[in-house]
């Protein structure tokens, strides 16, 4: 089938790969002409037959909604638009909607993989109407792994986006967790070498995974990371994760503390442990590191 694909970035230009050499067709567009296969979104639609299927992926927010506001401009009733890039769920259903008004169908789609997903394939979690779903199905085969798994009708509009957010979530935890066992072991005399340790949790252990098989690779890159700084960015999934949480009355303690692990990691001087230092010097007496 043809494919019209917006954003040619680390996934999107993957993906484009990926689906060609299933066989399909794409013409991918970007505002970076030496990526693009055409230069305009006017002739990225012009030269797909119809019914078009149109798959955006750019970053969240504004550059979403504008590429979807002229889509839904350039587009016919019966075409439909996949957004498949990290849009907050919320947003899902008021471009279903605005799309709906013209005729054009809308589906949401979470996807992982990252910079792996050309050779291994792209976890899936598309959420819309079955009518619409099935439109885009020979895209999502071509770009989930192989074998029975890894692709998911996960609901209505917004499941996508909104299991993809818990996905990143939990990811958010499962790394800290990774990460605080390496400090401790990094920390003790008696254990002398951290990475055949994480090495050796690769098979056989209730802990194995492909982090865990990235944490190894990063270890054989820079066995004690010392060229890195200690600071992590959040794309901000994880925020609205734990914003969902409260909103549902869900506890969620260890994604929660994971992100705030984050905000501390981009602290020099945390202004919270002065205070814990201040009144513990105040209660018990106890020293003070001046600057």
């Amino acid at each position: 089938m043809e494919l019209g694909l917006v954003g040619l970035g680390k996934m999107g230009g993957n993906m484009r790969e990926r689906i060609r050499r299933a066989g399909h067709t794409v013409l991918g567009y970007d505002r970076n002409a030496d990526l693009a296969d055409v230069h305009s979104l006017e002739e990225l639609v012009g030269k797909l037959s119809g019914p078009r299927v149109v798959w955006v992926m750019v970053p969240a927010g504004e550059p979403t909604q504008s590429t979807i506001d002229q889509l839904a401009e350039l587009l016919e009733p019966g075409d439909v638009v996949v957004d498949g890039g990290n849009s907050r769920w919320t947003d899902d259903e008021k471009h279903a909607e605005e799309l709906a008004a013209k005729g054009i169908g809308f589906v949401d789609c979470g996807v992982s993989g990252g910079v792996w997903g050309l050779e291994n394939g792209y976890a899936l979690m598309y959420g819309g109407d079955a009518e619409n779903v099935a439109k885009v199905q020979p895209i999502f085969d071509a770009l989930k792994p192989e074998g029975d798994f890894g692709s998911v009708h996960a609901g209505k509009v917004g499941a996508g986006h909104f299991a993809k957010m818990v996905h990143n979530g939990i990811e958010y935890a499962m790394m800290q967790a990774y990460a605080e066992g390496w400090e401790l072991l990094e920390k003790v005399d008696s254990v002398t070498d951290v990475r055949e340790v994480f090495r050796s949790w690769q098979e056989g252990t209730v802990i194995r995974s492909w982090l865990l098989d990235l944490a190894v690779n990063a270890l054989d890159e820079d066995e004690h990371l010392d060229g890195l700084r200690g600071y992590a960015q959040d794309s901000g999934e994880g925020r609205w994760t734990v914003e969902a949480a409260i909103d549902n009355a869900v506890p969620l303690p260890a994604i929660t503390a994971s992100l705030f692990a984050r905000f501390a990691s981009r602290q020099e001087d945390s202004p919270q442990m002065k205070m814990i230092a201040a009144l513990r010097n105040q209660f018990g007496g106890h020293a003070v590191e001046k600057k």
